[in-house]
C-alpha cells in the first residue's frame, strides 16, 4: 500500500525505514534470536475440554495415557533449565531421527512438521508455536504442557512436570494424553504405543543426563492415582 497522506511526519518526526532495511533488521534479530513474536505463533490457543480430569469417560470419549517418571538428585531449576528447551535447534533429548521422520511424514500429509521450530531457544510463553506442537501452559520450574498440531486421528497432549520430593531431589514426570478420533485413532494409539514407550523413558533418561545429575530411580510408569488433577507443590 502507498500511503499518500503524510502530514503524520511533520506532528511525530521519525526515521522511517525503506523496505530493503525493514526486512535486513527483521532477519537480523532472528538470527540473533531477538524475536518477540513470529507468524507461527498466529493463532488461538485453546485448551481442550477434556483435558480436565475427572469426568465419566462416557463424557467426551475415552482418554488413553502414557505416562513415566523418573527420580533425580537435581533441583527444579535445575531440571527446568532443560525442560523449557526442549524442541527447536536444541532437539527432544532422544532419537531425534524418528522426530524429524514424524515432521517429515506430517508434512506430506499437509501439516506444518517441523518446520517452525520455536520462537526462542530458552524461553516459552502461552500460545508459541515448538514445532508441530503448541504451548497450553508454563509454569516455570513446575509444569510445561503442549497440545498437538500435528495431522493425527485425534487429539494429544503432551506434558513434563517438575515435582520436588525433597532436598535437591525430585520427580520428572511425563504425561502423554490422546483421545481418539473412531477405530483409526484406537489403531493409531495401539500400534505405536511400544515405540512411545521407548521414545518417552528414553526421553527421560537423557535430560537426565543431559543436566548431569544422577537417577535416582526409575523411569517406571506412572499409576492411574499419580496422575492427579492437581499437581503437588513443592514442600515449604
Amino acid at each position: 500500500m502507498i500511503c499518500e497522506e503524510n502530514h503524520i511526519r511533520d506532528l511525530i518526526p521519525r526515521n522511517l525505514l525503506g523496505c530493503r532495511e525493514a526486512v535486513h533488521r527483521a532477519l537480523q534479530r532472528l538470527a540473533q534470536q531477538h524475536v518477540e513474536s513470529c507468524w507461527s505463533d498466529a493463532g488461538t490457543c485453546t485448551m481442550p475440554e477434556w483435558e480436565s480430569c475427572g469426568d465419566a469417560p462416557y463424557t467426551g470419549g475415552t482418554v488413553v495415557e502414557c505416562n513415566y517418571a523418573v527420580d533425580l538428585a537435581a533441583t527444579p531449576e535445575q531440571i527446568w533449565d532443560k525442560v523449557i528447551r526442549i524442541g527447536g535447534r536444541n532437539g527432544w533429548y532422544y532419537a531425534s531421527w524418528l522426530w524429524e521422520l514424524r515432521g517429515f511424514l506430517d508434512r506430506i500429509l499437509g501439516g506444518v512438521g517441523l518446520r517452525r521450530g520455536r520462537r526462542d531457544p530458552s524461553t516459552l510463553r502461552p500460545g508459541d508455536a515448538l514445532d508441530f506442537w503448541r504451548v497450553l501452559v508454563v509454569e516455570k520450574n513446575h509444569r510445561l504442557q503442549l497440545l498437538a498440531e500435528m495431522k493425527l486421528p485425534g487429539e494429544a497432549i503432551f506434558e513434563l512436570q517438575i515435582i520436588e520430593t525433597g532436598e535437591n531431589r525430585c520427580e520428572l514426570r511425563q504425561i502423554s494424553r490422546f483421545l481418539p478420533r473412531g477405530l483409526g485413532g484406537i489403531l493409531y494409539w495401539y500400534a505405536l504405543q511400544p515405540l512411545h514407550v521407548v521414545l518417552f523413558k528414553g526421553m527421560l533418561k537423557t535430560i537426565a543426563r543431559t543436566i548431569g545429575r544422577p537417577i535416582l530411580a526409575g523411569p517406571r510408569p506412572l499409576s492411574p492415582t499419580e496422575r492427579s488433577c492437581t499437581l503437588p507443590r513443592s514442600p515449604k
